[in-house]
């Protein structure tokens, strides 16, 4: 697909794949990727483009605050696509001024509010590389981050400015909101300019100076098993490659899109930045100070979402709520984050008559399996591979393809970027090219990333299993699966039967070491609200497992227990799998479990 400039080049391919919503197939055998040269920077070349003119509603936030409820009265932002691109240029404009350079890192360490955007579009435009950064991370994560992120400056409204107090580098401070107080303690720290200025910068725009392969943005991932990596993206595999999360979402020019995400991962960018602006759809923002599943669906309503994602937990909230009506703008929900489980579906499309669309992906990569609208949805599935993604099972031991392994991405997948005949499993000829949509690598470790590109793959390190018609289930974490006797288990498929239960809220589920059977599968469970954690209630969950569950699977150990996460939310199982070692090793029983051989009538 060639055009005369990276704009009609990118936005013929939108195009395409719009003209396609609601024809699954067709869309995975005719999309490709445009050729947008090697100057594409989405910044100037898509965004600015929609934006000229355009008085569209691009960004809408809702301040919900503790005890003020949202609704017709709560305070908001609101800016166009105009505005957004006259503001954008203005700060990068300044960003020049005050000395930032092509090339630098600037950590966003910022919430949910106007200036977030603003300043990715600005740095975007500029070629400072962004780094966005939780506001829940502490100085001990923030130190590692500036230091292996080469850090030269930071964005931080001042509650979080005074946390690098005594974080050490060679960066500079930029203070964003905050009244004069506030922000003269964040600058009295460690010599922190205020964001304001940049309101006297020059209005006009910039040039553009980036190349396609340059950096655009680098992510800490969540770090579920080990320390951190550094994932590297460049101006075309994020902001290009987000046409596929853009197709699954399902969202159109005009449409209203929002999302629970928080700033600082991947997924925020997916839904909250690339995906619904490569439309021109409008981003709606609900900021609470905790969230209320009420208030939150009612506002959906009120603001007309159209399409909107959630991860699993929000999903399990609003059922657990019985919030059995739908918002009346939606037409398309999805979710993503870890997999969705099968009930949740159901309750959803019986309530609101809407199906729910499991999509896959990683902080690496953008959307990669999915549920397109139009699609047969297989409960508890995520999807088959989205278009322009050539995504193989590969079994860790034969290094072949099969049913059920790791998933990989080819690495010179050249048919998928333009043009070419693919073969049944998605076999193309190939070149030295990378899949549009994954990251460059690992910042600063070529060795990670030649682990995870060997052998002209890349490796995920997440496993599933190929059904009927190719629709893809995922089974979990190659760290996470384990053998019990001589059976592989699967984390996530016993986690998902033990959530059906009443007085199960949220479910980890590792092998405990046992001299006998290898493994046996203990669950660690965060109750219901009202539950108690005693016999009772750890006898009928096991129960629930074998009447759910298959003798092999069955959970035969049960804990009451905080679940260790992630600051992006997501379980920590390798804490859990150490805590077993390190009873086993010690030949101990851990004191707080249950255990099947403690109720007359389980054991067996």
């Amino acid at each position: 697909m060639n055009a005369a400039t990276p704009t009609e080049a990118f936005l013929a391919a939108r195009d395409r794949l719009l003209e396609l919503s609601g024809e699954p197939d067709r869309a995975r055998a005719e999309f490709r990727w445009p050729d947008v040269g090697p100057s594409f920077n989405w910044a100037h070349d898509v965004f600015d483009a929609i934006a000229e003119g355009n008085d569209t509603v691009a960004l809408r936030i809702v301040e919900s605050g503790e005890g003020r409820g949202s609704g017709a009265g709560a305070p908001e932002v609101v800016r166009s696509f105009a505005e957004l691109k006259r503001r954008s240029d203005q700060l990068a404009n300044w960003l020049l001024q005050i000395g930032a350079r092509q090339g630098d890192v600037a950590m966003l360490m910022l919430g949910n509010r106007l200036e977030l955007w603003e300043i990715m579009l600005a740095a975007l435009k500029v070629g400072v590389v962004i780094l966005p950064t939780s506001v829940v991370l502490g100085t001990h994560e923030l130190v590692d981050r500036v230091d292996r992120g080469r850090v030269r400056w930071i964005f931080a409204a001042p509650e979080d400015a005074v946390k690098f107090a005594e974080v050490p580098g060679g960066y500079r401070g930029i203070v964003v909101g905050g009244d004069d107080a506030a922000a003269g303690q964040a600058g009295a720290l460690s010599g922190w300019v205020r964001f304001e200025a940049s309101h006297d910068a020059p209005t006009g725009p910039v040039a553009k100076t980036t190349a396609s392969t340059d950096p655009s943005l680098i992510y800490f991932t969540s770090g579920t098993t080990s320390l951190p990596k550094i994932v590297e993206h460049s101006h075309v595999s994020y902001p290009l490659g987000h046409l596929t999360t853009m197709a699954w979402i399902g969202v159109r020019p005009g449409d209203v899109h929002s999302v629970v995400s928080a700033p600082g991962w991947g997924k925020h960018a997916w839904s909250s930045f690339f995906a619904p602006w490569n439309v021109g759809a409008t981003i709606f923002v609900l900021n609470y100070a905790r969230f209320e599943a009420e208030d939150f669906v009612a506002e959906l309503d009120r603001a007309g979402v159209n399409t909107f994602c959630a991860p699993p937990t929000v999903w399990r909230m609003l059922i657990q709520h019985r919030l059995d009506r739908r918002p009346r703008g939606l037409r398309e929900v999805v979710s993503a984050g870890e997999p969705l489980n099968p009930e949740v579906i159901a309750r959803i499309r019986e309530w609101w008559g809407l199906e729910i669309r499991d999509g896959y992906g990683q902080t690496e990569t953008t959307a990669l399996i999915g549920n397109l609208a139009g699609d047969p949805v297989v409960p508890g599935a995520m999807g088959r591979p989205l278009p322009g993604v050539d995504a193989v099972l590969v079994d860790p031991l034969t290094e072949a393809e099969a049913d059920e392994g790791e998933v990989c991405l080819r690495l010179g997948s050249s048919a998928l970027r333009t043009g070419g005949a693919v073969g049944a499993h998605g076999d193309a000829s190939h070149s030295a090219l990378p899949p549009v949509n994954l990251m460059t690598g690992y910042f600063g470790d070529p060795e990670a990333t030649a682990r995870a590109m060997r052998g002209g793959l890349f490796r995920t390190g997440d496993v599933a299993q190929r059904g009927e018609g190719g629709v893809l289930t995922f089974v979990g974490r190659t760290d996470d699966i384990f053998k019990s006797s001589d059976f592989k288990v699967s984390p996530f498929e016993v986690e998902s039967a033990l959530i059906e239960h009443a007085l199960v809220a949220e479910a980890a589920v590792v092998g405990a070491p046992d001299e006998t059977r290898l493994n046996v599968t203990k669950a660690y469970v965060a109750l219901a609200a009202g539950a108690a954690a005693d016999g009772e209630t750890a006898r009928a969950i096991l129960l629930h497992a074998r009447e759910a569950l298959p003798p092999y699977m069955r959970v035969r150990r049960i804990e009451f227990f905080e679940l260790p996460k992630t600051s992006s939310g997501k379980i920590r199982r390798v804490e859990l799998r150490r805590r077993e070692i390190a009873a086993f090793d010690a030949g101990e029983r851990i004191a707080s479990e249950w255990r099947e051989e403690d109720f007359p009538g389980l054991k067996g």
